[in-house]
């Protein structure tokens, strides 16, 4: 005789509130750096698949075993390492030869190798006419003109029509300057 007791357990499936507390750890791991994004998305489908919650703990187990310290130590080198990053961007941009906008007027400055140019730079990665700066309701405008090896505007390529600033950081090809209007 068997009675009522013998039949076989069976786990309760995971709920969606324990799938959301994995899944934002999860996010939390690749916003540190700890996780990659194809090891995020592969945890990812076993937390959305996982039919027990034991097969949950798991996927986040590297992620929360950590203690005061570790999270401490790794914020510490986090910061040191944005540290030195703003300051190799801040020392590159003293070094940067500037570039005086000028004054004002009705045609645009066209920038390039051409001797045409109002602004002739003569490296090989400087198309001949590269790009333009002009006057528009009060900001200047900054346009690559299809360039070869393209423009940039603080690490951001040019691709329409840029607004640019006194201390912006412009390169034409891989030349750069510091926009400066003094």
């Amino acid at each position: 005789m068997t009675s009522s007791f013998d039949q076989p357990v069976y786990q309760a499936r995971p709920s969606d509130a324990e799938r959301d507390r994995v899944l934002a750890v999860l996010r939390e791991g690749v916003a540190a750096g700890k996780l990659s994004q194809d090891t995020f998305l592969r945890r990812m489908d076993l937390v959305l698949s996982a039919r027990r919650a034991d097969e949950l703990k798991p996927l986040t187990a590297d992620l929360e075993s950590e203690g005061r310290l570790s999270r401490r130590l790794f914020g510490a080198v986090g910061r040191l390492s944005s540290f030195s990053l703003r300051l190799r961007a801040a020392w590159q941009a003293e070094r940067l030869p500037k570039l005086l906008l000028p004054q004002p007027g009705p045609h645009p400055l066209r920038i390039g190798r051409d001797p045409g140019n109002g602004l002739r730079l003569t490296h090989d990665t400087v198309s001949r006419h590269h790009a333009e700066l002009m006057m528009r309701d009060g900001l200047w405008v900054l346009r690559d003109l299809g360039s070869t090896n393209g423009t940039t505007v603080n690490g951001r390529r040019v691709v329409s029509a840029t607004v640019v600033a006194d201390g912006d950081q412009v390169v034409f090809g891989r030349m750069g300057f510091r926009i400066a209007t003094h």
